[in-house]
């Protein structure tokens, strides 16, 4: 078994612990040895830099590489599985070792990368995005056509859903399909043009029901929700991660607080999304004019949730905007209010922990060589992309493209 070492660099190790210096052995996929001195057949001189756990996205969509509906609405149903191997390299490429996919990825994209087909980060998989009739997944236009982002087919469920008995069978059927989390839209959402982001979708019965056979199977709920009303209602049903959060108010934060739940912010998200509008992506006015109206008060939402004490994770919606940017995240947390260290564990140990990952996310004798390598200290991470020297994944140093 060859050995790795990365020499002369200074380690973050997920714990909360400041960084200190230290040699880190690798030995086949996990980290062997921490400390001074340490040899190896395959010496990396990272001098100067620091070594920290590969970054876990918590919020991604590895089938669309943008959301420009014009396209999409002409690409051929295989092609997302083909972009969705390209897109994954480019997760890996910024230093993304993990990702959870929100919506649109299935077993099959999940085995590829597992067994080695395709290069990428580890993932767990939603496979589809619950949605009530008229909801956020629901693709019906007003000219009576569908445009769906999320095609139905053998191993990806019908988002569309309504009422319990219709919740309680398709969560099930998302459990036979591989699903590692349920997702279900709390809220109106962006990219759909027949809701508001303010409202609340689905009942309280219903959303209690999808969280109780998500639990009967082992699995927890990521909800969608941008809206307080949503928000609130999808905490009292029990999920373990609100997604995007844009209008909380301080009884949401409570809720947090007292049901133990995650916040995964998304914050670049709506910032990159009129990014590539003003750049000549084609979406729907109404779309245009929601991206347009939330950025600030999404902003000020997590700084609140944040001063508060509630927990969070990094997610950025990846997919929605162009994949292999997402450590930029972290320089939007940043702005929110948390330190470099507290964005950094954001998106390493706290997202670990979120997504019940014991071996991912820390640097630690045992656990997975996920690493990445970015020059400077603790500052630099604020500027990740620009700074990123070297990323491994499972002891295997990944050749910058």
């Amino acid at each position: 078994m060859s050995r790795i070492v990365l020499r002369g660099g200074r380690i973050f190790d997920g714990t909360g612990a400041a960084p200190y210096a230290a040699d880190l052995a690798i030995e086949g996929e996990r980290i062997a040895e921490i400390g001074p001195g340490l040899t190896g057949a395959d010496v990396l001189d990272v001098t100067g830099a620091l070594v920290a756990p590969g970054l876990i996205d918590c919020h991604v969509h590895t089938v669309f590489d943008g959301m420009d509906l014009a396209r999409l609405q002409t690409r051929p149903f295989s092609m997302e599985f083909f972009e969705a191997a390209v897109n994954l390299g480019r997760l890996l490429d910024s230093g993304v070792t993990t990702v959870r996919d929100a919506g649109g990825a299935d077993l099959g994209v999940k085995t590829a990368v597992e067994n080695g087909i395709v290069d990428g980060p580890r993932m767990l998989i939603s496979v589809s995005v619950l949605s009530q009739t008229g909801g956020h997944a629901d693709g019906w236009t007003v000219h009576g056509d569908l445009q769906r982002l999320l095609v139905p087919h053998p191993g990806r469920p019908d988002c569309v859903v309504d009422g319990v008995d219709g919740i309680r069978r398709r969560v099930r059927e998302l459990v036979r399909a591989g699903a590692d989390v349920i997702k279900v839209c709390a809220s109106g959402g962006v990219m759909s043009t027949r809701d508001d982001p303010r409202h609340a979708q689905f009942s309280c019965e219903e959303l209690a029901v999808c969280v109780e056979e998500a639990a009967a199977a082992g699995l927890p709920v990521m909800a969608h929700a941008h809206g307080a009303a949503g928000i609130k209602q999808a905490l009292r049903a029990g999920v373990r991660s609100i997604e995007h959060g844009v209008f909380l108010d301080d009884e949401c934060v409570e809720l947090f607080l007292d049901r133990s739940a995650w916040l995964v912010p998304t914050l670049m998200a709506p910032a990159s999304l009129v990014e590539a509008i003003d750049a000549g992506m084609s979406v729907p006015p109404e779309i245009e004019a929601k991206a347009r109206s939330i950025a600030a008060t999404h902003l000020d939402a997590v700084a609140r949730a944040h001063r508060a004490g509630v927990r969070i994770a990094m997610g950025t919606d990846s997919g929605v905007f162009a994949h292999g940017s997402s450590p930029a995240e972290l320089a939007w947390l940043i702005r929110a209010g948390l330190s470099p260290a507290e964005a950094l564990l954001a998106a390493t140990s706290s997202a670990a922990d979120l997504l019940g990952l014991a071996d991912v996310g820390r640097i630690t004798p045992g656990a997975c060589a996920d690493l990445v390598v970015v020059d400077g200290d603790l500052p630099g991470v604020e500027e990740f992309r620009k700074n990123l020297r070297c990323v491994i994944k499972s002891g295997r140093v990944r050749a910058r493209s």
